[in-house]
């Protein structure tokens, strides 16, 4: 009788990252969102409001492009703007109290499946599966503008720097 191969942690942890990334996908169609309509809301909910240009910083938007997503959102009911007190030339967005009236609807599924993940797990096991989620939250915030950054610079006009070859060339005498 064949056993089947484990798998390794590298394919595990993609799955996962990949199956976080279709649920938020998920949760945004549902809502009758964009993902980056979704990822806006959310960020703004959470933070209570920010800036016009923090939020395009955190989407990874120009500012151009921010302010058309704050137009949706604003027009759909998602957000408002309001002037900075103390600079009226900035925009402060926050989330309409009536935001998601419904979002039981759209993360309940797996607010309840996850729960019951979580149910699995000691207390102080939860405890170390909470300190990596605060701790990768950044890390992956710094590695995705690391990547839009990166892709920045192979969009821009002009040539292109060289880079080093990712594997060694084979020399002529083998």
């Amino acid at each position: 009788m064949a056993t089947k191969a484990p798998r390794d942690q590298h394919q595990i942890f993609r799955e996962y990252l990949d199956a976080v990334g279709l649920h938020g996908m998920a949760g945004a169609e549902a809502a009758g969102l964009a993902p980056i309509e979704w990822y806006a809301v959310s960020l703004i909910t959470l933070a209570g409001q920010m800036s016009s240009g923090d939020l395009a910083a955190r989407v990874g938007l120009t500012t151009g492009a921010t302010t058309r997503l704050i137009d949706r959102l604003e027009k759909a009911g998602y957000l408002r703007r309001t002037a900075d007190p103390a600079d009226r030339r900035r925009v402060i967005v926050e989330a309409s109290a009536e935001t998601f009236p419904d979002i039981e609807d759209v993360v309940g599924p797996a607010r309840r499946l996850i729960a019951e993940v979580l149910d699995r797990y000691t207390a102080e096991q939860r405890e170390v599966l909470f300190d990596y989620f605060a701790h990768a939250t950044p890390a992956y915030r710094a590695a995705a503008e690391e990547i839009r950054a990166r892709a920045a610079r192979s969009r821009r006009p002009g040539p292109k720097p060289k880079e080093a070859p990712s594997h060694p060339t084979p020399s002529a005498s083998g």
